[in-house]
């Protein structure tokens, strides 16, 4: 396997537990926000070295590169197999969790430094890039399980009830750990038996909080802080676990079925959007909508679907982490936001307004944003494999847009607010906000690149599946662009 010039991987994911070890030490919140915060930029910096790292072996090199590994790999040495690689499916996807997390910790103010675990956000960070990172199956389960201590903690220190989440999890763990035994059990074969297929795809669906399921999403947000629900939920491990434990041996007719499941909860999610009174919840079903979406597209197992499916993954995981980062700068000014009243606050906070209604189009993929060549090629391939849902899929979008509309003018405009104290946009904040947007709108003014990546790592997850050899078929043009030019 092709080597990465430094250990990248292995560094993105010491760096947090390292962190995590020295601002437990830390007593007084500001400070250990402040060392928490250089901890997350170093890790962002390590995991963009390896997606730069890995471009480089294939843009300057010339090298036709499926998967790198880092230079020394002390991991694998150890364990004598290949757990953490970097690949196109997942180069991306580390640079933008280790994004999301430096945001939300430097977005933390005064009101929410005292409640906010830095400590274990970094424990979690370690834990979500070393899952992201690895492709072994085993590996991928036990970091999975990993995964759900991390706000079990959290609650319990919040002295809250565990009992939904605990439930939930625990089957969770139950249903992937059993289904992939069974797969194993079964040996390498083109098709698996029904019951292990099912079982693996339960956990992706219970995970990825898809109707009737979906309870426990629902009530980390009302029980958690707003940041370590939002950072726990928007990386989207649950459409992860399918790629990596699902899509290479599920049959077609296993796909079929969790897409419309998937393609019924965007529908159901998204009218419980439009009519929630509360703003935690209002964002828990607009996340739910938008992830299902994602499953939607994946379980086409098409590239043009896939193409679009990857793409949503990340234009939706970096607008509503923004927009989940604005509700929950406002929620910082004025306790917990009922919507069903309107608050004013657009001209005190114009700035986190104006990103706001950015962030929130740009998640059902307005014009000019980076959701939304993801979003035509979405429906696009959804419409090419399941042509009487297609419509369903630009229905649920139309809720979204709807139910973004409705929370923007209930929080910011309709009466006149006053306050004793001021409650503008602090420096960091709108640090946040100048960044964030700039990929948003970047993305969607030169799309063309990240297209490319996602139609080549899309190619290669339909090359992964069992039994399935199918050629790499012409990518549909947008806006006089071709995917496949700039796809090796």
């Amino acid at each position: 396997m092709t080597e990465l010039h430094f250990p990248w991987l292995e560094l993105a994911i010491f760096v947090p537990l390292f962190g995590a070890l020295w601002v437990s030490r830390v007593a007084e919140s500001e400070r250990a926000q402040n060392h928490c915060a250089v901890f997350c930029g170093l890790t962002l910096a390590c995991a963009f070295g390896a997606w730069q790292d890995f471009r480089w072996l294939q843009v300057i090199q010339g090298l036709t590169v499926v998967e790198a590994h880092d230079h020394w790999d002390l991991v694998s040495k150890a364990l004598g197999r290949e757990v953490f690689v970097v690949d196109q499916l997942n180069a991306p996807l580390l640079s933008l969790a280790a994004l999301l997390y430096l945001m939300t910790v430097v977005a933390t103010l005064r009101t929410k430094v005292r409640r906010f675990a830095f400590a274990w956000t970094l424990i979690s960070e370690a834990i979500l890039l070393a899952t992201l990172s690895c492709k072994e199956p085993w590996g991928v389960i036990a970091l999975l399980v990993i995964g759900t201590i991390p706000p079990w903690v959290e609650l319990r220190a919040r002295q809250k009830s565990t009992r939904v989440y605990t439930a939930h999890m625990g089957l969770f763990i139950v249903l992937l750990v059993a289904g992939w035994g069974l797969v194993e059990w079964e040996g390498s074969q083109a098709q698996h038996s029904l019951f292990p297929v099912a079982l693996l795809a339960a956990a992706v669906l219970l995970r990825s909080g898809i109707v009737p399921v979906h309870c426990w999403m629902t009530d980390l947000f009302e029980k958690a802080t707003f940041g370590g629900a939002l950072l726990y939920v928007t990386p989207m491990v649950g459409a992860y676990a399918a790629v990596r434990l699902v899509l290479p041996i599920a049959p077609d007719w296993a796909l079929r079925s969790i897409a419309l499941i998937s393609l019924f909860t965007a529908v159901y999610a998204a009218g419980m959007a439009l009519v929630q009174r509360e703003a935690r919840r209002f964002f828990c079903y607009l996340f739910l909508s938008h992830s299902s979406l994602v499953l939607v597209g994946l379980e086409t197992a098409a590239p043009v679907g896939l193409t679009g499916a990857l793409c949503v993954w990340l234009s939706v995981g970096l607008a509503l982490s923004g927009f989940g980062l604005t509700l929950r700068a406002i929620e910082s000014r004025t306790g917990r936001l009922s919507l069903a009243d309107h608050h004013g606050m657009h001209e005190h906070t114009p700035i986190l307004a104006a990103f706001f209604l950015l962030t929130g189009l740009a998640s059902v993929g307005f014009p000019g944003t980076f959701g939304f060549v993801g979003a035509e090629l979405l429906v696009d391939g959804v419409v090419q494999i399941y042509p009487y849902v297609g419509v369903t899929v630009v229905l649920a979008a139309a809720l979204n847009g709807i139910a973004v509309l409705h929370a923007y003018f209930r929080v910011f405009t309709g009466t006149r607010r006053t306050a004793s104290i001021s409650l503008r946009s602090r420096p960091v904040e709108q640090f946040a906000v100048l960044a964030l947007t700039l990929l948003i709108l970047g993305g969607g003014l030169w799309p063309q690149p990240g297209i490319a990546s996602r139609y080549r790592a899309a190619m290669e997850i339909v090359q992964s599946r069992q039994g399935l050899h199918a050629p790499a078929e012409k990518p549909p043009s947008h806006e006089g662009e071709s995917v496949a030019a700039a796809a090796p």
